[in-house]
């Protein structure tokens, strides 16, 4: 009864030009496939050979422990900056200029460089601990360079307007006036 009600018929269908597809065909040469050289050959694995030369009956018993000198530790790891990072929004600052005093044996000997020491300025703006990072070893200016940094006060770092204790390192200039 549907088909009678609403017959299909009345709807004018329209078809559209048909579009014709064009398909070319291309050869596409064969390409070369080249063989691969043999991996190497694996080193060989010893075998343990069967000789006359050693006795089968040796024991640890045979051997005399008791002249084996015990080795001694290895020595501990060199002694490093002791870094803790501790953020400051100001750094420190010293109150006077670092100005440490020119070892003579350096002077005579034209010797110029740049040590670096690292220093731990307290909340009061004290050295209160250095390490030598990169120095001039037996020369003095390590240590003039730490005792010059030691004297002088500082400005202490500021974390949110409060002072703390940082770590932090300073570079020592030594040049000869020519």
């Amino acid at each position: 009864m549907g088909f009678l009600i609403f017959p299909r018929g009345m709807d004018k269908i329209e078809l559209d030009e048909e579009i014709q597809i064009i398909i070319e065909q291309i050869d596409i040469p064969q390409t070369e496939q080249f063989d691969r050289p043999p991996p190497p050959a694996r080193p060989s694995v010893p075998v343990e050979s069967e000789s006359e030369d050693i006795a089968d009956d040796v024991t640890l018993d045979e051997f005399n422990l008791d002249e084996f000198d015990a080795w001694d530790a290895p020595p501990p790891p060199p002694e490093g900056p002791r870094v803790k990072f501790i953020p400051y929004d100001d750094p420190p600052q010293p109150l006077s200029p670092i100005k440490p005093k020119y070892p003579e044996i350096a002077q005579e000997a034209g010797i110029e460089g740049t040590v670096i020491v690292q220093v731990f300025v307290d909340k009061r703006g004290r050295v209160k601990d250095t390490v030598i990072l990169k120095g001039i070893p037996n020369t003095g200016l390590d240590e003039a360079a730490t005792e010059a940094i030691r004297k002088v006060r500082f400005r202490p770092a500021k974390q949110r307007e409060r002072a703390v204790g940082v770590w932090i390192s300073i570079p020592v200039n030594f040049r000869l006036k020519s």
